[in-house]
């Protein structure tokens, strides 16, 4: 749990004062507090846009319905938790529940409207979510911590607030018995509700939201993390195809590389033949086997209820979002994300237990089990040294083995971050996910900021590596970065996941030359190959003059989309194209709705009495790079086109309809 106010700064707190913070923070996740009496729900006013919907809602206009409105930030790994109980009300409750998603942004960089659109897609989510940046419908609610839901009733009054996670089970009963209790009076609205969904065709990307990579220069292979493509991706340092492990179905199955199941996996860890992988959102350690091509599972228990802060047999200890790995020797250590700690595996001894950190979410140096991190999600080691990337705290962390300490090297803290070169505490980053070695140095996947950044351990100064710290995929000795979170180093050349971008960018050390890697062969697992109709993203209205055609005629809508330059219509993707008019007397229609797969686009009609009529067209377009990296764009294009059709004119007529696509 992230508190937004009154928790400035932890640094100097003493370990008892934290240790009460923590004690309270777990002890909040336990309860939902009922509201007492009747308390009217605000309405959801001074949000700077929403998303998974074409119009903003209001709890007036949501009356009938139960509301569970979750306050939340994505950086936040307790508000990532909390995603899968809500996927399962919204099943268990699909015409009566309306989630609405608050997001609240603490950092900078979230509160941007595209980026909480590719955290929509990045984690599937389908209920409609209002950028609260500047925190209107949060101080209307009184919220002060990350996550908070409030359940509201039919009638448009407060019933519960939940603060933390870990309660599912008490928000589905209050929920239930709402319903219950409302169906009785008649007072339940249970028409279902239908929302314009920002879902993209990321599935139709050779890769999706890739979290980590891993080169290896004895092998010349790379190793992917294809995070929402559920599965790993393996190719060599060149970019050549070789093979991908996991079917790309969301789900925890072990065997051989085409039947294993993965659920977003992060971190990579070699070992000869023997790869280590995160498993994030199944809460496991797996293993891969490269020589037999077979998964198997050493760590976890898959249920975040069962982590109890305490170590034992690896098998039967519960992980919370294990991030990031880094193998020295026999130990895997692993930056536990959700517990803001690192952890780590004996592999002799098939033991997980507790390396550093008190599950205090803070910036606390010191000896390893009074140390506090704040979602730690990057290692890396030199043998001595444990770097570490503490993406909440935005701070590099060192932990020496020797010492059995942990000191902050540079950077702010939980609500100190921003965008700053410079030496110790005056360095400013921004939720950094990622960070590897380079000739005695530490390079920072300094998410947020979207740059790389170059860190001395020994001088404790930061410069500016590569990145303009705009979003954007560009290459050459100018790049630019979408949110990068992974790194490593093989050959003389940097790998980075750029993960808003869904592609592997290649960076040539000697001249800080940067591409991207285009991988023949690779194509997205089945699975994700889903329709995605009856819904407008991206809706764009028009409104054409009076067209003039003929009666009893052959007439033509000719579509004359122009995509920006460097991109291609996607023939996979589900363009589609929706004719309509309001009087089929007179305007008859052969193909009412139909998917296309090239540009320009004719669509015929026939008129035949004379008068006016109207036509409705809309057209889903979706567009990627010619590289197919980086995202796939969708456009939805709707006109209006009055007609009228008058009994001289015998001409064939085509009506042209023009527009320009941008490339963002």
């Amino acid at each position: 749990m992230v508190l937004l106010k009154g928790m400035k700064s932890l640094r100097k707190v003493g370990f008892l004062i934290a240790l009460f913070l923590m004690i309270m923070s777990i002890l909040s996740t336990q309860n939902i507090v009922k509201a007492q009496g009747k308390v009217r729900a605000p309405e959801l006013s001074g949000a700077k846009s929403w998303l998974n919907t074409d119009k903003p809602l209001s709890i007036a206009g949501l009356k009938g319905k139960v509301v569970l409105l979750d306050f939340w930030t994505y950086g936040c790994i307790n508000c990532i938790h909390i995603i899968p109980d809500l996927k399962r009300l919204e099943a268990k409750y699909p015409n009566n529940l309306v989630v609405i998603g608050v997001h609240s942004a603490k950092f900078t960089n979230e509160g941007d409207t595209e980026n909480i659109r590719n955290i929509v897609l990045r984690y599937g989510l389908e209920h409609p979510i209002a950028n609260d940046s500047d925190f209107k419908i949060w101080e209307q609610y009184a919220v002060n911590a990350y996550p908070t839901q409030v359940i509201i009733d039919p009638a448009g009054y407060v019933i519960g607030t939940a603060v933390g996670e870990g309660y599912a089970e008490g928000v589905d009963k209050i929920i239930g018995a709402t319903v219950e209790d409302f169906r009785k009076k008649g007072l339940l609205d249970e028409k279902p509700l239908k929302f314009a969904l920002e879902r993209a065709r990321v599935g139709d990307l050779p890769l999706a939201f890739p979290g980590k990579v891993l080169a290896d220069a004895a092998t010349r292979r790379l190793y992917i993390s294809d995070s929402n493509h559920n599965r790993i991706v393996v190719t060599d340092l060149n970019g050549k195809f070789i093979e991908t492990i996991g079917s790309g179905k969301a789900a925890w199955a072990d065997g051989d590389f085409s039947a294993a199941g993965f659920n977003r996996p992060q971190g990579l860890a070699l070992d000869g033949s023997r790869l280590y992988v995160a498993d994030t959102e199944n809460q496991r350690i797996r293993l891969i086997e490269l020589r037999t091509k077979k998964v198997s599972t050493i760590g976890g228990t898959g249920n975040l209820e069962d982590f109890t802060g305490e170590g034992g047999a690896a098998l039967k200890t519960g992980l919370r979002s294990p991030w990031d790995l880094s193998l020295v020797g026999k130990l895997l250590f692993i930056a536990m994300a959700g517990s803001h700690q690192i952890w780590r595996m004996d592999l002799e001894k098939n033991i997980l237990e507790p390396f550093a950190g008190t599950r205090v979410e803070a910036r606390l140096d010191g000896k390893l089990a009074l140390s506090g991190f704040a979602q730690p999600s990057g290692l890396v080691s030199d043998g001595k040294n444990l770097f570490v990337a503490d993406s909440e705290s935005n701070i590099i962390r060192e932990i020496s083995f020797q010492k059995e300490t942990v000191e902050t090297l540079v950077g702010g803290d939980l609500y100190e971050f921003g965008d700053a070169d410079g030496e110790g505490d005056d360095v400013r980053l921004q939720h950094p996910l990622g960070v590897t070695l380079y000739d005695g140095k530490v390079l920072i996947a300094d998410t947020y900021n979207h740059k790389i950044k170059l860190l001395d351990p020994v001088s404790r100064t930061v410069k500016t590596f590569l990145g303009t710290g705009k979003s954007g995929q560009s290459d050459g000795k100018a790049p630019t970065f979408y949110e990068p979170a992974g790194l490593s180093i093989a050959g003389g050349k940097l790998y980075v996941a750029d993960t808003n971008n869904h592609a592997i960018r290649v960076v040539v050390l000697q001249t800080k030359t940067v591409s991207t890697l285009k991988i023949e062969g690779l194509t997205p697992p089945a699975e994700t190959k889903t329709e995605t109709e009856n819904y407008s993203p991206n809706l764009r209205e028009n409104k054409t003059e009076t067209k003039e055609v003929g009666a009893n005629a052959d007439n033509s809508l000719v579509f004359q989309i122009k995509l920006p330059e460097g991109f291609h219509l996607n023939p996979n993707a589900p363009n589609r194209f929706e004719i309509a008019t309001d009087d089929p007397g007179k305007v008859k229609i052969t193909s009412a709705a139909q998917k296309f797969s090239q540009l320009p686009l004719t669509i015929p009609f026939q008129t035949a009495q004379t008068g006016s009529a109207n036509l409705k067209v809309k057209l889903t377009v979706y567009y990627c790079r010619e590289d197919n990296t980086g995202a796939c764009l969708i456009k939805t294009l709707a006109w209006q086109i009055p007609l009228k059709i008058a009994a001289d004119k015998k001409d064939l007529n085509k009506i042209e309809l023009q527009e320009t696509l941008v490339g963002k």
